[in-house]
């Protein structure tokens, strides 16, 4: 039975070698040669660089306003996850406390139909509503962007509530506690893996997008945000490849410190909210 257990998670490794080999291998490409001159990429792409070489990223800082468009994203990303994390938590939960109700089981799957209508069906109203309302710029995207991460945030925490039990609440009512304050300070804490799993997922999201700004955002290049500047920047320098992969690098990076420092409590709340839900 232990051999049998032993071959299997054997099996399984070899399974998804392929998949860490897909997503390495670019990330080595990009890494390596943006810390290489074009001199050294020609002569051997794949290669190791000699020295670190960091007039890639100077010539991206200093040839374009990188640090605009830094601004704009992080505008639209701290103007959306606030909001979105105040905001669900407190509809997931009272939607699921009050499940027996018509109008809530009506709110919660009204919600939820968000999930299932696709991006390509919502555009060309998205763009005319948009323009009628004079929202084409960045309170625009904060908009559309919590309309975009409420319904999924919204079933998540909807099934992370199913799994915390009324005699916890119950218990702090008898203790003295208002509606309020059990949500606070019961509640809420509770909720913690699956709020972090929506940070991440959210500002993954929001950080990585980019069909919502091109269609909203397009029209001025002081709006873009950093996946409209690399699209642009690589277009620009597309035979530069040593550029274009320093800049590719340098929109990546932010949002991946964010991932290394919260990915412990990622799979426990996406598990908690999807499994249980």
């Amino acid at each position: 039975m232990k051999k049998r257990k032993i071959l299997m998670q054997a099996l399984i490794y070899l399974l998804l070698l392929p998949g860490l080999l897909m997503i390495l291998f670019p990330m080595y490409i990009t890494i390596v040669n943006a810390s290489k001159t074009p001199q050294e990429s020609g002569s051997d792409f794949f290669r190791l660089p000699s020295t670190i070489y960091l007039g890639n990223y100077q010539a991206v800082l200093q040839k374009n306003d990188f640090f605009l468009y830094i601004f704009n994203t992080l505008v639209i990303a701290l103007g959306t996850l606030p909001i979105e994390l105040l905001l669900t938590p407190l509809t997931g939960y009272c939607i699921q406390r009050n499940a027996r109700r018509r109008y809530f089981r009506f709110l919660y799957a009204f919600i939820v139909c968000g999930i299932f209508i696709p991006f390509q069906a919502r555009m060309i109203p998205l763009v005319q509503m948009m323009s009628r309302l004079l929202l084409m710029n960045k309170i625009g995207m904060v908009l559309l962007y919590l309309a975009a991460t409420t319904p999924p945030a919204v079933f998540l925490v909807n099934g992370a509530c199913k799994a915390i039990s009324t005699e916890i609440e119950e218990a702090a009512i008898i203790d003295g506690c208002g509606p309020l304050r059990v949500y606070l300070a019961v509640i809420l804490p509770l909720l913690k893996p699956i709020l972090s799993t929506l940070l991440i997922k959210d500002a993954l999201f929001i950080w990585n997008d980019f069909q919502l700004p091109l269609i909203i955002l397009n029209r001025s290049s002081k709006l873009w945000t950093l996946q409209l500047f690399q699209y642009n920047f690589k277009s620009q320098y597309q035979y530069d490849y040593n550029l274009a992969f320093a800049s590719f690098l340098m929109t990546m990076l932010p949002i991946m410190i964010l991932y290394v420092f919260m990915q412990k409590n990622f799979v426990t709340g996406l598990a908690s909210g999807a499994i249980k839900g």
